[in-house]
This record gives C-alpha cells, sequence and structure tokens, in this order.
C-alpha cells in the first residue's frame, strides 16, 4: 500500500512537505494534502517528461492516419461518429474545453482545485495519456505560481471524470476562464475581467504562456476521477485525526459523567471481538483516563451497574468508523495508482477505449464515510446531552449552568449539536445510488461522485463542530466534579481549551468560546495536549 501521511502533522500545519516530485516513484496522500493545503512546489522528474514525449508518439501516429480514432480525429460522446479533418482538430480541443466548462454555483474551496489539478498532473505525469510534455508543465507551472481556477460547485456527474470541474482548469491552462491570483484576486470571467484582469494576463504576469492544445489532450485534461479522488483523500485525513479527538471527547465526557473506565479494558476487545479499530479506539480513551481521580474515587460503591451505550459503547462506534475510513483509504490509496483517461495509451503504444473514469468506487466509500460522520457526531451529541441534564448527569448543575435558571450555561450548545447532526443525517443518504442519464442515453449510468465528495466535506466539518461542543460541555463537567480532580491527560487537554476558552461561571456570548474550540480541534492543539500526557493516540 502507499505511504499515507501522519495526519497530526498535517493538521498541526508542521513537518509537512514544502515539495512534491512527480515521477515514477509513486503519489501519496501526504504528496496531495501538502500541494492542496500547503502550496508545497511540485517538480516533475525529468525521465517523466522524457516519458510522456515518447508515448506522444503514438498519439501523433494516429492522428496522421486515415483510420477514425476517438478523441484524436473524432467528435467525443454521442457525438464520436464524426471524423474530423486535421485543420478543425484544434479548434474541436478548444471547443470541447470550453463547451465543458459548464459548471454553477458558487466556487468550490481552493484547496479542493488544487488537489484536483496535482491529481490530473499525476496522471498526465504517467504517460497513459498521450499529452505533450508541455500540457503537463504548464499545469504545474499554473499550480506553483499559486494561481487557481474557478470551478463551479454544479456540474459534475462522476462518470466520463469530473468533466466540468477538469474543464474549468484546463480552461485557464489555454489562457481563458476564471482564475484567482496568489492574493485572491479574481481574473476573467463576464467581460474578462476588465483592462489587465483577464486570465491571459495573469498567466503572463507568472511568465506562463497559455498552451494551445492539440489531438487528444482535450480529453486527457478532463476525463479523471481527480475531483472526487482529492475531496475523499483530504477527507481520510480529516477523518483520521478527528475520529482520535472524538475518542479524547469521550474519555473526558466519561469522566465528568462519573463513568468507569473498566469497559475499556483490552482484554474485552481484541481477543473477544478483534476489530481493530475498536480496540485502537478503547485503548485511547483508557489512556486518556489512566490516574484520574474522579474516575477511582467512585470504584466502590457505585449502585450502577452500568454506563449508558453512548459512554459504554463509545469504542465500537469509533473504532468501526476508524475500519471503515481504513477502508476508504484502501480504495483511495487504488485510484492514487491509477492512470484514468479516456481513450488511454497502453504500454505497447495501443490507443484503447475503456470506462475507468466511471467513479464508482470512489462515490461509493465517499458515501460510506458521511455515514460514519453523521453517526459519530450522533454519539457525541448524546453524551453532551446526559451531561446537561441533571436527572442523568449524577450531580452536575442543570445545562452546567453557574446559576440554574438565571443562567441558562450550555442549554443551545447543545441545540446547536443536534442541528448540525439532524443536518448530517440527510447527508448521509447516499449520492451513488442516484443516476441521471446524459449525453443522449450515451452516458447512460453515472456514478454522483461529485456530489457525495460535496455533502461528504460538509459532514466532515459538522462532526468538528459537534466535537467542540462536546469537548467545551465536556471539560466543564470535570471542572464541576471539583474538587476531585480529573486525569493528566484530562487536565492537559482542559488546559489547552483554558488557553482560548473560559472555563465555568456566568452566562456569556457563547459562539466565539465553541469557534475558538474548534479551531483548536482543526489545529491539532488537543490531539498534542492529550498526547503530551498519553503517548501516540490512534
Amino acid at each position: 500500500m502507499t505511504a499515507i501521511a501522519d495526519t497530526t502533522a498535517v493538521h498541526s500545519g508542521t513537518n509537512h512537505l514544502t515539495t512534491v516530485t512527480l515521477g515514477s516513484s509513486g503519489t501519496t496522500l501526504e504528496d496531495v494534502i501538502a500541494v492542496a493545503r500547503h502550496d508545497a512546489r511540485i517538480e516533475i522528474a525529468p525521465e517523466a517528461l522524457d516519458y510522456v514525449a515518447r508515448v506522444r508518439t503514438h498519439i501523433d501516429e494516429l492522428a496522421a492516419s486515415e483510420t477514425p480514432a476517438y478523441g484524436i480525429s473524432t467528435g467525443f460522446g454521442a457525438l464520436a461518429t464524426r471524423h474530423i479533418p486535421q485543420e478543425s482538430r484544434v479548434q474541436l480541443q478548444k471547443s470541447l474545453i470550453r463547451s465543458h466548462a459548464a459548471g454553477t454555483g458558487p466556487a468550490v474551496e481552493r484547496e479542493v482545485v488544487r488537489a484536483l489539478m496535482f491529481l490530473r498532473a499525476k496522471t498526465l505525469a504517467s504517460g497513459r495519456t498521450g499529452v505533450r510534455p508541455v500540457v503537463l508543465q504548464t499545469m504545474v507551472d499554473v499550480l506553483n505560481a499559486g494561481i487557481t481556477p474557478v470551478v463551479r460547485e454544479f456540474g459534475s456527474l462522476g462518470c466520463s471524470g469530473d468533466l466540468a470541474p477538469l474543464s474549468h482548469c484546463a480552461l485557464v491552462l489555454m489562457g481563458e476562464g476564471e482564475a484567482t491570483g496568489p492574493d485572491g484576486t479574481l481574473y476573467g470571467g463576464r467581460g474578462d475581467g476588465g483592462p489587465g484582469r483577464s486570465v491571459a494576463d495573469l498567466l503572463a504576469s507568472a511568465g506562463i504562456a497559455p498552451v494551445e492544445l492539440a489531438e487528444k489532450e482535450g480529453l486527457a485534461l478532463v476525463n479523471g476521477t481527480d475531483g472526487m479522488l482529492g475531496q475523499l483523500l483530504m477527507a481520510v485525513a480529516d477523518l483520521r485525526e478527528l475520529l482520535t479527538i472524538a475518542d479524547i471527547t469521550a474519555a473526558l465526557s466519561v469522566e465528568a459523567l462519573l463513568g468507569t473506565d473498566q469497559v475499556f479494558l483490552p482484554e474485552l476487545h481484541a481477543a473477544l471481538r478483534p476489530h481493530p479499530g475498536q480496540a485502537v479506539s478503547a485503548d485511547a480513551m483508557l489512556r486518556v483516563l489512566a490516574g484520574s481521580p474522579i474516575v477511582a474515587s467512585h470504584r466502590e460503591g457505585d449502585t450502577r451497574v452500568q454506563d449508558a451505550y453512548s459512554l459504554r459503547c463509545a469504542p465500537q462506534v469509533a473504532g468501526a468508523a476508524r475500519d471503515t475510513v481504513e477502508y476508504a483509504c484502501t480504495v483511495a490509496t487504488r485510484e492514487l495508482a491509477a492512470a484514468v483517461d479516456n481513450p488511454v495509451v497502453l504500454p505497447d503504444g495501443r490507443v484503447s477505449s475503456n470506462g475507468n473514469f466511471h467513479g464508482a468506487p470512489v462515490a461509493y466509500v465517499l458515501d460510506f464515510l458521511a455515514i460514519v460522520a453523521a453517526d459519530v457526531a450522533s454519539i457525541a451529541e448524546r453524551r453532551t446531552d446526559r451531561l446537561l441534564d441533571p436527572a442523568r448527569s449524577h450531580g452536575l448543575p442543570a445545562f452546567l449552568a453557574d446559576d440554574p435558571g438565571v443562567d441558562s450555561g450550555l442549554m443551545i450548545a447543545q441545540y446547536t449539536q443536534a442541528g448540525l447532526v439532524s443536518d448530517s443525517k440527510r447527508l448521509a443518504v447516499p449520492a451513488s445510488v442516484d443516476s441521471i442519464p446524459s449525453s443522449a442515453m450515451q452516458e447512460d449510468h453515472v456514478s454522483m461522485g461529485w456530489h457525495a465528495a460535496r455533502k461528504l466535506r460538509r459532514s466532515v466539518d459538522n462532526l468538528r463542530r459537534v466535537l467542540a461542543v462536546e469537548l467545551v460541555a465536556a471539560a466543564r463537567g470535570v471542572e464541576l466534579r471539583a474538587p476531585l480532580q480529573p486525569g493528566p491527560a484530562s487536565a492537559a487537554v482542559i488546559g489547552a481549551l483554558r488557553s482560548r476558552v473560559a472555563g465555568p461561571g456566568a452566562d456569556r456570548f457563547l459562539a466565539p468560546e465553541l469557534e475558538a474550540a474548534e479551531e483548536l480541534l482543526r489545529s491539532g492543539a488537543v490531539r498534542t495536549a492529550a498526547e503530551s500526557v498519553t503517548g501516540p493516540l490512534g
């Protein structure tokens, strides 16, 4: 399996790659994250450029032949029956990109565009697409210059690749369309942006000449699963981080609710129910709770036989989520090793039509992960609700308020969680089971993988916000157990939170505190605090 990045380093903003090389060594999740999120510089190995040039000769031979070859001397999709004469083929490529850049809606995030462009460049560098070296080099130059094509939310059906998103990117390589510069200034668009504000001007300012596409190159730039794959890779990195955070916040909730740590003992997991993720989550929770005076205070004389499911079964839920993420990573790794295009140039020089652009393998796991994110958020919300309910919190004040009745405490923070969880449940409905035929029924079954990716990104963001609320609530609950003290790991986490968020007290403007807690999760500060005591978790 291709090496996978340490996502702690990715999210803390340290130790990420500054240069990524496209060549024979393969591309990793770490490479994609470095380019998409940290603007790592891309270099093309000289041998890769040489190989791309050699493979191009096969396309040139087919272009000169009288025998029609799809995408080289014919039209596209349902129009593939028309033979295109040589004098019209440059226009054919331009027409393909211009017509396919038909996305609409809000612009997608910069990191998504950078990921999909880098992944397309990775495939071009494989030599399987038949483009000239100048096309690959121009795409890399655009990325290195910090130029970002504007890609719209709607347009891809996840079959024949992410056609519209990639076409918006290809249009920029031609000096057309819309793009933002390194400073975020928009170029192009309606009226071509005004004097000095065209995409061609933006490229010129970076010393980049627009590329004039030759035979086959239009298809090679748009016929890939790169948009949905890039979003899958970032979701895997984010969810790996968030599932460790979920173990930490769950452990704090157990502590605050006077729960037991005995259900997390290793002999109850690996030996009895050998799901690897479950054992990892149980171990993480046990280590966060280790040495807790609060936990020790009720080992004897507690009349409760068992904790509620949201506490006792936390490793089973988060562990199943971990295992699903690792399966998704396996699929993503296979897709990273792929060279998706149609037609494709085989090692023996044959150019063959195929269906590898269909996004089903990626779409399915994107939908699986949306289920995971919704369910982990759901169980975290149940723990928070228990912390706020005096009938179930074993001695904590109602809503963890300073003066219940005068103060509302964290009552509405739980409402916020509930809204996020409800949204995530709707987002968990799979996109990949839908299909609307297109291209005059030539493309009669599509994956909707792009839409699966877009809703997953929102669900991942929802999960982070839900966990931030649980962190705020659990930390307050632990502190309200004073004079009993938390364990060392919990204390370290609460200390990190208190650097940005005040402790228990009278009601105050809560939204900035929840946002600050979310940023602490995003930055890796909470995980780093816990691991300063426990060692690596997850």
